[in-house]
């Protein structure tokens, strides 16, 4: 089984887009550190986010990060510093992370990294995700992206 930690980018982005299932058919088990589940909740989540992580489903585990002494950690923001000390402490096969900084960092700590564009990818190449239909409704969320990064994604498996 892979050890998969995530950050809160792609379990905001995912239940918005109405494609969080993806998830439990890509991997076993997404750890989560417990102030990942407190971003989630937070009255500034949408509601769909906020409805998602109140039913948490059983693939879902949240874990409490111990704290991180760690300067290189020390510019990001709370989420990111726990969900990359999680995915250390695990030893981690796989961290979804969104923020550049943060999986910039995660990188160069050895941790292989993915962002939500990431399990869309991965879901597109499985055949399991109307790539089209998913990337239309990421780009009417407040998604912070390089449209590029979109076009090539979607040239990538033939549609445009």
């Amino acid at each position: 089984m892979r050890v998969v930690v995530a950050d809160t980018g792609p379990l905001r982005y995912l239940p918005q887009i109405g494609e969080i299932e993806l998830l439990p058919r890509l991997f076993d088990k997404i750890f989560i550190p417990s102030i990942v589940s407190d971003e989630l909740r937070h009255p500034s989540a949408p509601e769909s986010v906020r409805t998602w992580i109140d039913s948490k489903p059983g693939w879902l585990e949240i874990s409490v990060a111990g704290p991180s002494d760690d300067p290189s950690l020390n510019t990001l923001d709370p989420g990111e510093k726990a969900a990359i000390a999680l995915g250390l402490s695990l030893s981690a096969d796989l961290l979804l992370i969104d923020d550049r900084r943060g999986a910039a960092v995660a990188r160069r700590k050895g941790l292989e990294v993915i962002g939500t564009l990431g399990v869309l990818d991965l879901g597109a190449r499985r055949g399991m995700v109307d790539l089209n239909k998913a990337i239309a409704r990421l780009r009417a969320t407040n998604f912070r992206r390089r449209e590029e990064l979109f076009d090539a994604l979607l040239k990538r498996h033939g549609r445009d």
